[in-house]
């Protein structure tokens, strides 16, 4: 029997993909960002243990409002380092007739092609755009990501990109310009967003007694996101 561990489970989530969704958080993260606001899902030993057939369950009891596009989202930690689970978890999703979203940063143990059957949407996090960048950031090299962008483009999967806008490290026009770059060798793509760097999980830090990394780094500007927005807009429509 497969068993997969979940650290929380959230009914009515809407900014995980379209309509209304039920997000999935999975416990497990090859990546240590150093923004990172769930530093609790990192390790497999956390969480609770469950069945595919107990979480879809779940999932089914809130099938009514999945309307406009609404479905189940997994996310983490990083879903893919538990692919047996979320192959069979994303199986029954799809004989229920429900959506089905993998919010990742694309880095797993392997097996994309079977996972990739059975979702609808990824919605990727692009960490950085240089190899150098990649691994300051997250500790790890970015071939994990483009191995599976790889598998993503192969399947002609739809795409949102998110990308976390840092002050310092990732908030230059020049990184922007980059950025715009790499999103147009991306096929399939149907939403960009450029999240603000934000603080809100510093206090996990500290109850899990783990060094955060960026303490000294102010939350991001609206107004300076808006503008390096539009600077992503204008490059792309070029």
């Amino acid at each position: 029997m497969t068993l997969g561990r979940i650290h929380s489970f959230e009914s009515m989530g809407l900014v995980d993909g379209p309509g209304i969704r039920t997000v999935v958080f999975m416990q497990g993260c090859a990546l240590r960002c150093s923004y990172c606001h769930n530093p609790d899902t990192w390790i497999f030993a956390g969480g609770t243990e469950i069945t595919p057939q107990e979480l879809v369950k779940k999932i089914i009891r809130f099938k009514p409002y999945f309307k406009d596009g609404g479905g189940v989202t997994f996310s983490g930690g990083d879903p893919l380092m538990q692919p047996d689970f979320l192959v069979e978890t994303l199986k029954l999703c799809k004989d229920a007739g429900i959506h089905t979203t993998i919010d990742t940063a694309g880095y797993g143990r392997g097996g994309y092609e079977e996972i990739l059957k059975y979702i609808d949407l990824v919605l990727l996090d692009i960490k950085h755009v240089t190899d150098e960048g990649y691994k300051d950031l997250t500790g790890a090299s970015k071939r994990g990501f483009d191995e599976f962008l790889d598998a993503v483009q192969k399947a002609g999967t739809k795409l949102w990109i998110r990308h976390v806008i840092v002050p310092g490290i990732t908030d230059s026009k020049e990184h922007i310009l980059k950025l715009a770059g790499m999103i147009r060798n991306i096929k399939n793509v149907e939403k960009i967003e450029l999240l603000p760097y934000h603080t809100l999980g510093v206090d996990k830090y500290k109850k899990l007694g783990i060094e955060y990394k960026l303490e000294n780094v102010e939350t991001m500007d609206e107004e300076d996101l808006k503008e390096l927005e539009n600077t992503l807009k204008e490059e792309l429509n070029n």
